[in-house]
């Protein structure tokens, strides 16, 4: 076993690479040209890391706790075709360093496993890609930590096992040999891809592995490696190169889902998907894959989903919507929802939904700027803004007119609610029409009937009559509707009325100082008294409201 990682290594290392990534994210964009010249290489990537190192820093536990939750948030968060392919390059190869330790030896072979790994999830593999630096990197990595084990090629390779392994600066030397490998790989590309030879760049995917392994090289050293600087400088747009996907006969759009399905399920999956259009990758494991495929009939490669198991968060993307007309060169593509959540919880919530958050709530009244600012973060041509609180929607719709001046179609959906803007974006779906998905969401929004539980902070008259500090109150769609001393029973009569009015399904969101018992109370309540009635619960951590309520 080689030297034991501890959590607080790991993050800093997940840290290095989102940074490393952020910095390198517009030069990585510019460099997209296959499979589609969207210029969102970098993006993806980056987005990618960031969800796992964001998910491993949410984990609460062990050091194996918070490696599994780096995986799974890289697995849940890939964007896109190189986001996918690294998310499988780091489940193969950061699960192996966990398992094994930190050395030189295992650190090849973790390269070297994650190679593997990557070509056996791309339906069809391309050279020039980020397959092939991954691969040139293992292989530079394997033959150093033989060298450093004193055997060559043919020797006994159990000999690395003890010797290679000897120091920190053993897989520090690996390491570092894989990253030089990696970006002389990298340099080649253009020479194993007519696209990028013509567009006069290198893989932009290939380079954002090239900056991760120099990120690494950087944390186990603390210095920068000699000649890790862009190879070819930050380029402008790359030359238009209208081909594969972005021809009449190339598949029209990009398709992508999370799928929960038994792992025997996936061969026929892929046999399934194969024939549909190219860039098939399928990640996972586990019972959770990641698929991301290019397809004309997007129908068909969502029911072979279906066929395999659960697909979920589906994304389709129509290529024509990525190119101008005139220029054909990148421009913002597909759509975005933006979502104002009050709490840590709803956040999270929001985030895992698909949405871009902006913090806000009682106590922080969100800006025009940073709606503003979550809008364009979502690189969409198309937004929709959920506010969810009353006094911020004339706030978000100035910010979408705002948005609108630089082309972006945005439409805000006036929830006034935490629990409004959850039903309206459970309904989103990105395959149909803006109008189409705007109206869903703003009917599911308009339906689900609302309530909450608060504490009075000041003596005050409401609809229901006084009120003193420390109160409970009922709230029953916007208005105070009963005043007493005790949460639970109040939370149990806001439910009760909700329900008066029917539904099939009771969305209860616990807050900051909610009684633990509190949801599991209401629970046998409605159990009781209402078994044909659906809950949910989540906790959203939201201040000043120890419930939220919705039915639909």
């Amino acid at each position: 076993m080689g030297a034991a990682l501890d959590v607080a290594g790991f993050l800093r290392w997940g840290d290095a690479c989102v940074s490393a990534l952020g910095t390198a994210r517009e030069e990585i964009d510019a460099l997209n040209v296959y499979p589609v010249p969207d210029g969102d290489t970098g993006t993806n990537l980056f987005l990618t890391f960031e969800a796992a190192t964001a998910a491993a820093r949410a984990a609460e536990g062990d050091f194996d706790a918070t490696v599994r939750a780096f995986v799974d948030g890289a697995l849940r968060g890939a964007r896109g075709n190189s986001g996918v392919i690294m998310s499988q390059l780091l489940r193969a190869g950061v699960v192996r360093l966990a398992e094994e330790g930190l050395d030189g030896a295992t650190a090849a072979t973790a390269l070297t496993q994650a190679a593997s790994a990557a070509y056996s999830a791309v339906g069809q593999p391309v050279e020039g890609t980020i397959l092939t630096v991954a691969r040139a990197a293992a292989e530079a990595a394997v033959a150093d930590a033989d060298r450093l084990a004193g055997v060559n090629g043919d020797g006994d390779r159990t000999a690395r096992a003890t010797a290679a392994r000897a120091s920190a600066a053993g897989v520090a030397h690996v390491v570092t040999a894989a990253a030089d490998a990696a970006r002389i790989a990298l340099a080649h590309t253009p020479e194993q891809l007519d696209v990028l030879r013509r567009a006069g760049v290198v893989d932009a995917g290939g380079r954002g592995l090239c900056v991760v392994l120099d990120a690494t090289v950087r944390v186990l050293t603390g210095r920068w490696q000699p000649g890790t600087e862009p190879v070819l400088g930050r380029p402008a747009i790359p030359t238009p190169v209208v081909e594969g996907d972005l021809t009449a006969d190339g598949p029209a759009y990009e398709v992508m889902y999370l799928l929960d399905a038994d792992d025997d399920r996936v061969p026929a999956l892929r046999e399934r998907l194969g024939p549909l259009g190219d860039s098939l990758v399928v990640v996972g494991g586990e019972g959770l894959w990641n698929v991301h495929v290019h397809v004309d009939d997007v129908g068909a490669a969502i029911e072979a989903g279906i066929a395999a198991g659960r697909p979920h968060r589906i994304a389709v993307t129509h290529f024509a919507e990525q190119i101008d007309r005139a220029g054909r060169q990148p421009v913002r593509k597909g759509r975005g929802v933006v979502a104002m959540a009050a709490g840590p919880g709803l956040r999270q919530l929001f985030g895992e939904a698909g949405a871009t958050v902006v913090a806000g709530g009682v106590g922080h009244r969100c800006s025009t700027g940073e709606f503003l600012d979550a809008i364009h973060a979502t690189r969409a041509a198309e937004v929709i803004v959920l506010p969810n609180d009353g006094d911020s929607i004339a706030v978000a719709e100035a910010a979408a007119q705002q948005a609108r001046d630089d082309a972006i179609r945005v439409s805000v959906i006036p929830t006034r609610v935490q629990v409004q803007g959850l039903a309206a974006l459970a309904v989103h779906e990105p395959g149909r029409s803006f109008d189409d998905d705007v109206v869903a969401m703003t009917a599911a929004a308009g339906h689900a009937r609302h309530g909450a539980v608060t504490i009075a902070a000041r003596q005050a008259m409401t609809s229901a009559g006084p009120c003193e500090p420390g109160d409970v109150l009922g709230v029953v769609e916007g208005d105070f509707a009963m005043v007493g001393d005790s949460l639970h029973a109040i939370a149990e009569e806001v439910v009760l009325r909700l329900l008066g009015g029917g539904g099939e399904l009771l969305t209860l969101v616990t807050g900051d100082g909610a009684p633990s018992d509190l949801a599991d109370r209401l629970e046998h309540v409605i159990g009781r008294d209402r078994p044909e009635v659906d809950v949910v619960v989540y906790s959203g951590g939201q201040p000043r409201y120890p419930l939220l309520v919705a039915v639909e």
